[in-house]
């Protein structure tokens, strides 16, 4: 007599995309494979494919637009079945107001001031950045050492609709930022970002897909330094969020400056490039493993093992 064969379920994933990058910009090209070794099956999407609602598990990887569709961008959060990071990550960390949370919390965070629409727009002296509070891939983001400039761009962006975000230029920009990747809340790896936005004047340089200013990436070993004030950062987050750092399958902190005095810039917890193409291949491989492990422990935990739908 044979033995019976195990009725073993198979989660839908996808990787969610959108409709200029529906496969990403290919730094997450490994990623199928990866979970593929662990016996999980994978797909990209774009995230407004009807599809991705019928998925198991959605991954957020490069839905680079979501600014410009921000309310239907949320409602599909909601829609999604199971989503990583969850919908209340998502909520709280696409508008950076959450510097504001982290500072709160005591994180060494780049200042700010926030302007919502119909607030009136103080410059403060020197060179500023001058940013929407909800973007990315540095959409809408401009240095200026003109205080009427400025206060012009900041204008356009509430005539756009979009709350505004008030930064001094901090200098420590020129020598770029270290972006320490952590996965399941565990530190995983680090790369360097050179600056993005040129001086007062320019507008960034925009990829193909207009999705994202082009950045000069390279390899980094951040001294232990920044790793702890990246761990502070995650602790903060998850703290203000009520959940553990090991919910997050994916996070990315951006760092300015060395062990001195380390500040973060910004915290990723949405669609972060996770700078897989900055490692060697061995490293590589064992990160995007340690990546699937994520999903593998996430499923289980949603009850969506590989027996949970074995039939009696």
């Amino acid at each position: 007599m044979k033995p019976a064969r195990p009725d073993v379920f198979h989660p839908r994933i996808v990787l969610a995309g959108c409709p200029a990058l529906p496969e990403g910009d290919g730094d997450d090209a490994g990623l199928v494979r990866a979970l593929r070794d662990r016996g999980l099956h994978a797909r990209w999407l774009s995230w407004d494919d009807p599809a991705t609602v019928e998925a198991d598990l959605v991954i957020l990887r490069a839905t680079w637009d979501y600014t410009d569709r921000l309310d239907e961008f949320m409602a599909w959060t909601r829609r999604v079945p199971r989503l990583l990071n969850g919908p209340a990550v998502v909520a709280w960390n696409t508008d950076k107001r959450y510097l504001a949370d982290l500072a709160a919390a005591g994180v060494s965070t780049v200042p700010g001031e926030f302007f919502a629409l119909g607030e009136q727009v103080r410059i403060p002296d020197g060179e500023v950045v001058v940013k929407p509070a909800v973007g990315a891939g540095s959409v809408g983001a401009l240095r200026f050492s003109d205080p009427g400039r400025a206060a012009e761009h900041a204008a356009a962006l509430h005539a756009a609709g979009r709350d505004v975000l008030v930064q001094p230029y901090d200098p420590r920009v020129r020598h770029g930022e270290t972006a320490l990747v952590f996965l399941r809340g565990a530190q995983s790896h680090a790369f360097t970002k050179g600056p993005i936005l040129p001086p007062p004047g320019s507008v960034p340089h925009f990829d193909a897909s207009g999705t994202f200013a082009e950045e000069r990436l390279g390899r980094a070993d951040p001294d232990f330094e920044l790793w702890d004030l990246g761990h502070a950062a995650l602790a903060a987050a998850s703290a203000h969020l009520g959940i553990d750092t090991s919910e997050l399958l994916y996070a990315r902190v951006d760092v300015l400056g060395g062990a001195d005095a380390p500040t973060v810039l910004e915290l990723e917890l949405v669609e972060p490039s996770l700078g897989w193409r900055q490692l060697d291949e061995t490293e590589r491989r064992r990160r995007e493993r340690q990546f699937a492990l994520g999903v593998e422990s996430a499923l289980a935990e949603f009850g969506l093992g590989p027996f949970s739908h074995r039939r009696p």
